[in-house]
Protein backbone atom coordinates (compact mmCIF):
# COMPACT_ATOMS: atom_id res chain seq x y z
CA UNK A 1 0.00 0.00 0.00
CA UNK A 2 1.57 3.38 -0.93
CA UNK A 3 2.02 6.15 1.06
CA UNK A 4 3.82 9.06 2.21
CA UNK A 5 4.98 9.47 5.80
CA UNK A 6 3.98 12.57 7.66
CA UNK A 7 7.15 13.84 8.87
CA UNK A 8 7.62 16.14 11.80
CA UNK A 9 8.53 19.90 11.22
CA UNK A 10 12.24 19.42 12.19
CA UNK A 11 12.48 16.01 9.37
CA UNK A 12 11.40 17.88 6.58
CA UNK A 13 14.89 20.04 7.10
CA UNK A 14 18.45 18.07 5.93
CA UNK A 15 21.42 17.95 9.00
CA UNK A 16 23.15 20.74 6.35
CA UNK A 17 20.46 23.10 6.83
CA UNK A 18 19.89 22.63 10.63
CA UNK A 19 23.26 23.58 11.62
CA UNK A 20 23.59 25.97 8.63
CA UNK A 21 20.52 28.62 9.12
CA UNK A 22 22.49 29.45 12.87
CA UNK A 23 25.67 29.94 11.33
CA UNK A 24 24.86 31.60 8.30
CA UNK A 25 22.89 34.11 10.91
CA UNK A 26 25.65 34.32 13.23
CA UNK A 27 28.35 35.17 10.23
CA UNK A 28 25.57 38.26 8.82
CA UNK A 29 25.45 39.63 12.33
CA UNK A 30 29.00 39.54 12.96
CA UNK A 31 30.39 41.07 9.97
CA UNK A 32 27.54 43.53 9.48
CA UNK A 33 28.56 44.56 13.26
CA UNK A 34 32.02 44.91 11.77
CA UNK A 35 31.30 46.78 9.10
CA UNK A 36 29.15 49.39 10.54
CA UNK A 37 30.97 49.33 14.32
CA UNK A 38 30.72 53.32 14.07
CA UNK A 39 27.36 53.83 12.89
CA UNK A 40 25.30 50.42 13.84
CA UNK A 41 25.53 48.08 16.49
CA UNK A 42 23.67 45.08 15.77
CA UNK A 43 25.44 42.43 17.84
CA UNK A 44 22.27 42.37 19.86
CA UNK A 45 20.88 40.60 17.31
CA UNK A 46 23.53 37.74 18.04
CA UNK A 47 20.42 36.65 20.72
CA UNK A 48 18.17 35.36 17.44
CA UNK A 49 20.80 32.72 17.07
CA UNK A 50 20.06 30.15 19.66
CA UNK A 51 16.94 30.35 19.27
CA UNK A 52 17.09 29.78 15.76
CA UNK A 53 19.22 26.76 16.82
CA UNK A 54 16.61 25.39 19.38
CA UNK A 55 13.78 25.74 16.91
CA UNK A 56 15.58 23.20 14.16
CA UNK A 57 17.94 21.42 16.65
CA UNK A 58 18.29 19.16 19.48
CA UNK A 59 19.30 20.36 23.30
CA UNK A 60 23.15 19.75 22.35
CA UNK A 61 23.63 21.13 19.18
CA UNK A 62 21.90 24.02 20.61
CA UNK A 63 23.98 24.19 23.43
CA UNK A 64 27.15 24.37 20.64
CA UNK A 65 25.38 27.36 18.39
CA UNK A 66 24.67 29.24 21.61
CA UNK A 67 28.54 28.74 22.75
CA UNK A 68 29.31 29.66 19.28
CA UNK A 69 27.31 32.85 19.87
CA UNK A 70 28.80 33.80 22.82
CA UNK A 71 32.28 33.04 21.41
CA UNK A 72 31.43 35.07 18.01
CA UNK A 73 30.36 37.83 20.59
CA UNK A 74 32.86 38.36 22.88
CA UNK A 75 35.58 38.38 19.89
CA UNK A 76 33.57 41.70 17.94
CA UNK A 77 33.81 43.32 20.83
CA UNK A 78 37.77 42.46 21.59
CA UNK A 79 38.27 43.80 17.75
CA UNK A 80 36.06 46.49 18.12
CA UNK A 81 36.79 47.70 21.63
CA UNK A 82 33.68 47.37 23.09
CA UNK A 83 34.52 44.63 25.54
CA UNK A 84 34.08 45.44 29.44
CA UNK A 85 31.69 48.84 28.20
CA UNK A 86 28.27 49.17 29.50
CA UNK A 87 26.86 48.21 26.31
CA UNK A 88 29.04 45.42 25.55
CA UNK A 89 28.24 43.43 28.63
CA UNK A 90 24.10 44.13 28.15
CA UNK A 91 24.76 42.56 24.76
CA UNK A 92 26.78 39.44 26.48
CA UNK A 93 24.34 39.01 29.17
CA UNK A 94 21.32 39.38 26.79
CA UNK A 95 22.81 36.49 25.03
CA UNK A 96 23.07 34.35 27.69
CA UNK A 97 19.96 34.72 29.21
CA UNK A 98 18.16 33.95 25.55
CA UNK A 99 20.42 30.77 25.43
CA UNK A 100 19.38 29.92 29.33
CA UNK A 101 15.90 30.33 28.54
CA UNK A 102 16.14 28.48 25.05
CA UNK A 103 17.78 25.68 25.68
CA UNK A 104 14.58 24.21 28.36
CA UNK A 105 12.10 24.87 25.24
CA UNK A 106 14.16 22.96 23.13
CA UNK A 107 14.26 20.05 25.15
CA UNK A 108 10.59 20.20 25.68
CA UNK A 109 9.95 20.30 22.11
CA UNK A 110 12.11 17.04 21.59
CA UNK A 111 10.28 15.53 23.99
CA UNK A 112 7.11 16.23 22.30
CA UNK A 113 7.96 15.60 18.76
CA UNK A 114 9.20 11.98 20.23
CA UNK A 115 6.00 11.57 21.37
CA UNK A 116 4.36 12.67 18.36
CA UNK A 117 6.31 9.96 16.39
CA UNK A 118 5.68 6.88 18.68
CA UNK A 119 1.87 7.66 18.75
CA UNK A 120 2.08 8.43 14.97
CA UNK A 121 3.99 4.64 14.67
CA UNK A 122 1.18 2.75 16.54
CA UNK A 123 -1.62 5.24 14.59
CA UNK A 124 0.50 3.51 11.14
CA UNK A 125 0.81 -0.11 12.62
CA UNK A 126 -2.68 -0.03 13.27
CA UNK A 127 -4.03 1.13 9.73
CA UNK A 128 -1.46 -1.15 7.93
CA UNK A 129 -3.09 -4.09 9.94
CA UNK A 130 -6.67 -2.86 8.82
CA UNK A 131 -5.60 -2.26 5.35
CA UNK A 132 -4.63 -4.89 3.48
CA UNK A 133 -3.39 -3.86 0.34
CA UNK A 134 -5.93 -5.64 -2.41
CA UNK A 135 -4.69 -8.05 -4.91
CA UNK A 136 -3.97 -6.94 -8.61
CA UNK A 137 -6.69 -9.51 -9.93
CA UNK A 138 -9.61 -10.98 -8.63
CA UNK A 139 -11.92 -13.21 -11.53
CA UNK A 140 -12.47 -10.88 -14.02
CA UNK A 141 -11.81 -7.76 -12.64
CA UNK A 142 -8.43 -5.69 -11.94
CA UNK A 143 -7.64 -3.42 -9.40
CA UNK A 144 -5.40 -0.88 -8.17
CA UNK A 145 -5.47 1.19 -4.77
CA UNK A 146 -4.01 3.95 -3.40
CA UNK A 147 -3.98 5.65 0.27
CA UNK A 148 -2.48 9.09 0.82
CA UNK A 149 -2.28 10.15 4.33
CA UNK A 150 -2.70 14.08 5.16
CA UNK A 151 0.33 15.79 6.52
CA UNK A 152 -1.09 19.23 7.52
CA UNK A 153 -1.52 17.74 11.06
CA UNK A 154 1.67 16.58 12.27
CA UNK A 155 2.21 18.71 14.82
CA UNK A 156 -0.79 17.97 16.39
CA UNK A 157 -0.38 14.04 15.96
CA UNK A 158 -3.38 13.77 14.30
CA UNK A 159 -2.74 12.77 11.05
CA UNK A 160 -4.06 9.46 10.76
CA UNK A 161 -7.29 9.39 9.05
CA UNK A 162 -10.13 7.05 8.94
CA UNK A 163 -10.10 6.08 5.18
CA UNK A 164 -10.94 2.58 4.39
CA UNK A 165 -11.20 0.16 1.65
CA UNK A 166 -11.59 -3.50 1.06
CA UNK A 167 -12.37 -6.13 -1.54
CA UNK A 168 -13.50 -9.25 -1.67
CA UNK A 169 -14.18 -12.42 -3.15
CA UNK A 170 -17.39 -14.00 -2.55
CA UNK A 171 -19.79 -16.53 -3.72
CA UNK A 172 -22.19 -13.42 -4.81
CA UNK A 173 -19.84 -11.89 -6.07
CA UNK A 174 -16.96 -9.54 -5.92
CA UNK A 175 -17.97 -7.12 -3.24
CA UNK A 176 -15.97 -3.63 -2.39
CA UNK A 177 -16.28 -0.73 0.28
CA UNK A 178 -14.56 2.06 0.42
CA UNK A 179 -15.01 4.50 3.16
CA UNK A 180 -14.31 7.63 5.32
CA UNK A 181 -15.17 7.89 9.16
CA UNK A 182 -15.60 11.12 10.00
CA UNK A 183 -12.79 12.18 12.80
CA UNK A 184 -8.93 11.70 12.76
CA UNK A 185 -6.35 9.74 15.17
CA UNK A 186 -6.07 6.31 16.80
CA UNK A 187 -9.87 6.56 17.37
CA UNK A 188 -11.14 6.84 13.22
CA UNK A 189 -8.33 4.26 12.61
CA UNK A 190 -10.00 1.98 15.69
CA UNK A 191 -13.53 2.92 13.69
CA UNK A 192 -12.71 2.03 10.52
CA UNK A 193 -10.73 -1.18 11.79
CA UNK A 194 -14.21 -2.00 13.35
CA UNK A 195 -15.68 -2.00 10.29
CA UNK A 196 -13.98 -3.07 7.79
CA UNK A 197 -13.98 -6.22 10.15
CA UNK A 198 -18.11 -6.47 9.93
CA UNK A 199 -17.83 -5.98 5.92
CA UNK A 200 -15.51 -8.94 6.10
CA UNK A 201 -18.06 -11.09 7.96
CA UNK A 202 -21.08 -9.90 6.15
CA UNK A 203 -19.99 -9.80 2.55
CA UNK A 204 -19.61 -13.40 3.32
CA UNK A 205 -22.44 -14.59 4.98
CA UNK A 206 -25.79 -12.08 3.22
CA UNK A 207 -26.56 -12.45 -0.01
CA UNK A 208 -28.43 -9.61 -0.65
CA UNK A 209 -25.84 -6.25 -0.62
CA UNK A 210 -28.33 -4.12 1.28
CA UNK A 211 -28.10 -6.89 4.03
CA UNK A 212 -24.41 -6.20 4.02
CA UNK A 213 -25.15 -2.72 4.13
CA UNK A 214 -27.41 -3.18 7.12
CA UNK A 215 -24.91 -4.99 9.17
CA UNK A 216 -22.28 -2.43 8.45
CA UNK A 217 -25.19 0.01 10.27
CA UNK A 218 -25.63 -2.41 12.95
CA UNK A 219 -22.01 -2.64 13.67
CA UNK A 220 -21.94 1.52 13.48
CA UNK A 221 -24.43 1.53 16.34
CA UNK A 222 -22.12 -0.52 18.33
CA UNK A 223 -19.12 0.89 17.61
CA UNK A 224 -19.70 4.30 16.53
CA UNK A 225 -22.05 5.65 19.15
CA UNK A 226 -19.87 4.03 22.29
CA UNK A 227 -19.16 6.78 25.03
CA UNK A 228 -16.66 8.78 24.18
CA UNK A 229 -15.26 12.12 24.11
CA UNK A 230 -17.17 12.99 20.92
CA UNK A 231 -21.18 13.14 20.75
CA UNK A 232 -22.87 10.14 19.31
CA UNK A 233 -24.49 12.79 16.18
CA UNK A 234 -20.54 13.21 14.86
CA UNK A 235 -19.85 10.13 14.73
CA UNK A 236 -20.15 8.73 11.62
CA UNK A 237 -18.91 7.02 8.38
CA UNK A 238 -19.65 7.77 4.32
CA UNK A 239 -18.79 5.26 2.70
CA UNK A 240 -20.50 3.34 -0.87
CA UNK A 241 -20.71 -0.32 -1.06
CA UNK A 242 -20.35 -2.45 -4.71
CA UNK A 243 -20.95 -6.14 -5.60
CA UNK A 244 -19.65 -7.27 -9.19
CA UNK A 245 -21.57 -10.17 -10.08
CA UNK A 246 -19.44 -13.22 -12.09
CA UNK A 247 -21.13 -13.65 -14.42
CA UNK A 248 -22.92 -9.88 -15.39
CA UNK A 249 -21.46 -7.18 -17.18
CA UNK A 250 -23.10 -4.97 -14.28
CA UNK A 251 -22.37 -3.47 -10.98
CA UNK A 252 -24.50 -3.00 -8.36
CA UNK A 253 -24.15 0.10 -5.53
CA UNK A 254 -25.33 1.69 -2.60
CA UNK A 255 -24.12 4.93 -1.31
CA UNK A 256 -23.99 6.09 2.21
CA UNK A 257 -23.28 9.69 2.02
CA UNK A 258 -20.53 9.43 0.20
CA UNK A 259 -18.64 11.01 -3.27
CA UNK A 260 -19.94 9.29 -6.37
CA UNK A 261 -18.19 7.00 -8.06
CA UNK A 262 -16.71 7.53 -11.49
CA UNK A 263 -16.69 5.01 -14.74
CA UNK A 264 -14.47 5.63 -17.54
CA UNK A 265 -15.27 4.60 -20.63
CA UNK A 266 -13.94 5.10 -23.98
CA UNK A 267 -11.84 8.42 -22.34
CA UNK A 268 -15.61 9.71 -21.16
CA UNK A 269 -15.83 10.17 -17.79
CA UNK A 270 -19.56 9.66 -16.18
CA UNK A 271 -20.51 10.68 -12.78
CA UNK A 272 -22.71 7.97 -10.69
CA UNK A 273 -25.36 10.21 -8.34
CA UNK A 274 -27.28 8.17 -6.06
CA UNK A 275 -30.94 7.73 -6.54
CA UNK A 276 -31.98 8.49 -3.53
CA UNK A 277 -29.18 10.25 -1.79
CA UNK A 278 -28.38 7.30 1.03
CA UNK A 279 -27.43 8.34 4.72
CA UNK A 280 -23.65 7.66 6.51
CA UNK A 281 -23.59 4.55 8.02
CA UNK A 282 -24.03 5.26 11.63
CA UNK A 283 -27.02 7.99 10.84
CA UNK A 284 -29.61 5.79 8.83
CA UNK A 285 -31.69 5.13 12.03
CA UNK A 286 -31.72 8.46 12.72
CA UNK A 287 -33.92 9.47 9.61
CA UNK A 288 -34.96 6.18 8.32
CA UNK A 289 -33.15 5.67 5.11
CA UNK A 290 -33.24 2.51 4.03
CA UNK A 291 -30.42 1.35 1.63
CA UNK A 292 -31.43 1.63 -1.97
CA UNK A 293 -29.27 -0.47 -4.65
CA UNK A 294 -28.54 0.88 -8.11
CA UNK A 295 -27.53 -1.19 -11.04
CA UNK A 296 -25.16 -0.05 -13.90
CA UNK A 297 -23.39 -1.46 -16.74
CA UNK A 298 -19.97 -2.57 -16.46
CA UNK A 299 -18.66 -4.10 -19.45
CA UNK A 300 -15.28 -5.12 -20.34
CA UNK A 301 -12.47 -2.29 -20.40
CA UNK A 302 -14.86 -0.25 -17.69
CA UNK A 303 -12.94 1.36 -15.06
CA UNK A 304 -14.72 2.83 -12.15
CA UNK A 305 -13.13 4.74 -9.41
CA UNK A 306 -13.85 4.84 -6.14
CA UNK A 307 -12.80 7.83 -3.61
CA UNK A 308 -13.12 9.30 -0.71
CA UNK A 309 -12.88 13.55 -0.48
CA UNK A 310 -9.32 13.97 -0.19
CA UNK A 311 -9.09 13.21 -3.53
CA UNK A 312 -11.55 15.94 -4.79
CA UNK A 313 -11.43 18.07 -2.17
CA UNK A 314 -8.01 18.82 -2.12
CA UNK A 315 -6.61 22.78 -3.20
CA UNK A 316 -3.86 24.15 -4.47
CA UNK A 317 -2.26 27.17 -3.27
CA UNK A 318 -4.96 29.42 -5.37
CA UNK A 319 -7.88 27.55 -3.74
CA UNK A 320 -8.83 25.26 -6.84
CA UNK A 321 -10.12 21.59 -6.38
CA UNK A 322 -8.31 18.75 -7.63
CA UNK A 323 -10.80 17.96 -10.46
CA UNK A 324 -10.05 14.00 -10.84
CA UNK A 325 -12.01 13.23 -13.39
CA UNK A 326 -10.30 15.38 -15.55
CA UNK A 327 -6.89 13.59 -14.70
CA UNK A 328 -8.71 10.54 -14.73
CA UNK A 329 -9.20 11.07 -18.48
CA UNK A 330 -6.20 12.06 -19.67
CA UNK A 331 -4.63 8.99 -18.41
CA UNK A 332 -6.99 6.36 -19.57
CA UNK A 333 -5.06 4.82 -22.35
CA UNK A 334 -2.65 4.10 -19.36
CA UNK A 335 -2.57 0.48 -17.74
CA UNK A 336 -4.52 0.31 -14.83
CA UNK A 337 -1.82 0.55 -11.84
CA UNK A 338 0.17 3.31 -14.16
CA UNK A 339 -2.99 5.20 -13.83
CA UNK A 340 -3.29 5.04 -10.20
CA UNK A 341 0.05 6.18 -9.55
CA UNK A 342 -0.31 8.89 -11.87
CA UNK A 343 -3.23 9.98 -9.70
CA UNK A 344 -1.51 9.85 -6.86
CA UNK A 345 1.53 11.80 -8.49
CA UNK A 346 -1.78 14.48 -9.93
CA UNK A 347 -2.99 15.12 -6.33
CA UNK A 348 0.45 15.64 -4.23
CA UNK A 349 1.30 18.10 -7.58
CA UNK A 350 -1.37 20.13 -7.27
CA UNK A 351 -1.41 20.36 -3.48
CA UNK A 352 2.16 20.64 -3.59
CA UNK A 353 2.55 17.74 -1.46
CA UNK A 354 0.26 19.07 1.78
CA UNK A 355 -2.85 17.34 2.07
CA UNK A 356 -5.26 18.42 4.65
CA UNK A 357 -7.07 15.40 4.76
CA UNK A 358 -6.48 11.68 4.01
CA UNK A 359 -6.81 10.44 0.44
CA UNK A 360 -8.02 6.70 -0.81
CA UNK A 361 -8.44 5.43 -3.98
CA UNK A 362 -9.66 2.60 -5.54
CA UNK A 363 -9.90 1.45 -9.37
CA UNK A 364 -11.75 -1.10 -10.60
CA UNK A 365 -11.39 -2.75 -14.11
CA UNK A 366 -13.64 -5.08 -15.62
CA UNK A 367 -11.18 -7.14 -17.92
CA UNK A 368 -12.30 -10.76 -19.85
CA UNK A 369 -13.48 -13.57 -18.79
CA UNK A 370 -12.55 -14.76 -15.30
CA UNK A 371 -9.03 -16.76 -15.46
CA UNK A 372 -9.21 -20.50 -14.39
CA UNK A 373 -8.38 -20.66 -10.87
CA UNK A 374 -8.45 -17.01 -10.05
CA UNK A 375 -10.18 -16.26 -6.49
CA UNK A 376 -8.68 -13.11 -4.98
Amino acid sequence: MPEIRSPLHTDVLSPVARWGAPLLLLAAVALTDLVTSDRLHVLPVMAAVPVLAGALNGVAVTSVLAGAAMATTVLVQLVEGRWGTPGGDVTILTLAAVSMAGLPACSVRCRRERQLRRARSVADAARRAALRPLPRRMGSVNLAATYVPAVSDRREGHSEGGDFYEALHTPYGIRVLVGDIRGRGLSAVAASAALLGSFREAAYEERALADVCGRLEASAARQLHAPQEEPFSERYATAVLLELPHHEPVVRMIHCGHPEPLTLRGGTVRVHAPTPPGAPIGLAHLVGAEPVTQTIAFRPGDRLLLYTNGFVEARDRGGRYHDLGAHARDRSAQSLQDMVRGLRGDLLRHTGGRLTDDAALVVLERCGRPEAGQRG
